[in-house]
């Protein structure tokens, strides 16, 4: 993203292209550290912490608890992707929660594993809080391919 030049002619009006939002926040990490396993199931639904960090510029996602906090008020974007390890009897399922509230939900049922995926798009508060929880009673794997990712950052300032 980048603004135009100023004019050649013009050489005091750099100035009123100079307003650059200097908010940079993006994060991409995956579920394990390393390895492969599967996570789950649990009698409860479950936060899940997506440990290896791709990505981290402006360190609002924590890799201790999984939560994204917004630094600044703003229209952010939010993508996951969840590995499925084709359990007949369990689901794999995540949902995005803002603060307390669902926003969206993966959920798949099979013999072989498959990917699911969702996104949104947000506008969040200084404070608020975004994270993936997995519903009680499925199973999620992620492998050293990095199957199972979560993903954010923001478009821009309000």
């Amino acid at each position: 993203m980048g603004y135009p030049d100023p004019p050649d002619d013009s050489p005091g009006t750099w100035p009123k292209y100079a307003k650059i939002d200097q908010h940079r926040l993006a994060f991409s990490a995956s579920l394990l550290a390393s390895g492969s396993a599967n996570i789950g199931p649990f009698n409860t639904h479950i936060i899940l912490v997506f440990r290896h960090i791709v990505t981290n510029i402006g360190n609002a996602y924590n890799p201790n608890t999984g939560m994204f906090t917004a630094p600044v008020k703003g229209v952010y974007h939010f993508e996951f992707h969840t590995y499925g390890p084709g359990n007949p009897e369990k689901p794999t399922t995540a949902a995005l929660f803002k603060n307390e509230q669902q926003i969206l939900a993966t959920y798949e049922f099979q013999i072989n594993g498959h990917t699911a995926s969702n996104s949104c798009t947000l506008l969040l508060h200084v404070g608020d809080v975004v994270f993936l929880c997995m519903w009680a009673n499925s199973i999620i794997r992620d492998t050293p391919s990095h199957h199972t990712t979560f993903s954010g950052h923001l478009l821009f300032t309000m």
